[in-house]
């Protein structure tokens, strides 16, 4: 780690109260004059859940082309929670720059604070859904569908939660450094990410047939680092080694390029704001 890097990460960690602030305020500005309130973070994912069950269950029969004998719905319910966080967290960092262009242009402080405020919000709204988790497995174990094992696996849990905040890190930086160069950013993203959950194992599994699509698929960090999450909590296994590494330097990188490029560039942000 050069000085350089060194000294911007000690700016960072001298403004953290400033980071807690603002990520209280996403959170707060996003659930304002709701009346679900953030209870929408236990609707949104949840109602996915029951779409995609009614539709790949009746229509599809996707259930069969689980490699897992668990519930489609805790399935699908284990993929839209890490999804959802993915998601939510870049559509608050491809804005967050240009969101709060008053405070870019007058006052000194680390600008990573902003993509980092919006991922935290969305962290938030993550740890809930997780507990509503919880409550779907239980229900399943009660009815006798599926039996929950309390598997050493689920210690690895954090190191997955990890993994996967690294990349929403990296990610985040260089959208919102590229959104506040070219608004047509946040246009594209928005196209980006709706293809994306369909190629990302979220709700149906990804083709395992070696064809040049599966192998285009596997390419993308977020599968096996949903499929991690199931292995963990349900199947009682570690990730596939392979894959969750890949992922996990993949995201390292990212981060890592990322982080780099933003502080690099903040320089000019005040000047293309």
């Amino acid at each position: 780690m050069t000085l350089s890097t060194s000294i911007r990460f000690s700016d960072l960690s001298r403004f953290q109260q400033l980071l807690w602030s603002l990520t209280w305020r996403d959170v707060r500005i996003r659930y304002k004059q709701s009346v679900l309130g953030i209870g929408w973070a236990i609707l949104l994912p949840v109602s996915m859940m029951l779409v995609f069950t009614f539709v790949f269950t009746r229509a599809l029969d996707a259930k069969s082309l689980l490699p897992t004998s668990m519930p489609y719905a805790l399935y699908a319910y284990l993929g839209l929670v890490p999804w959802t966080f993915f998601s939510a967290s870049l559509s608050g960092c491809v804005n967050s720059l240009v969101a709060n262009r008053n405070l870019v242009t007058k006052i000194y402080f680390p600008r990573e604070v902003f993509p980092l405020s919006s991922i935290g919000a969305a962290f938030v709204d993550f740890l809930i859904a997780l507990g509503v988790l919880c409550a779907l497995m239980a229900y399943f174990h009660v009815r006798g569908e599926w039996h929950f094992v309390a598997h050493p696996t689920l210690l690895f849990l954090p190191v997955v939660i990890g993994v996967q905040v690294m990349l929403t890190i990296g990610l985040g930086m260089l959208l919102a450094m590229a959104n506040l160069f070219y608004r047509d950013v946040r246009q594209v993203y928005g196209v980006v990410i709706q293809l994306l959950m369909f190629v990302s194992a979220v709700v149906v599994p990804v083709p395992s047939d070696g064809s040049t699509l599966a192998r285009l698929i596997s390419l993308n960090p977020l599968v096996p680092i949903i499929g991690a999450y199931r292995d963990c909590v349900v199947e009682g296994q570690l990730p596939d080694g392979a894959p969750f590494v890949y992922a996990t330097l993949l995201a390292f990188v990212l981060m890592t390029g990322g982080w780099i490029c933003f502080r690099k560039a903040s320089y000019r942000f005040a000047e293309c704001i």
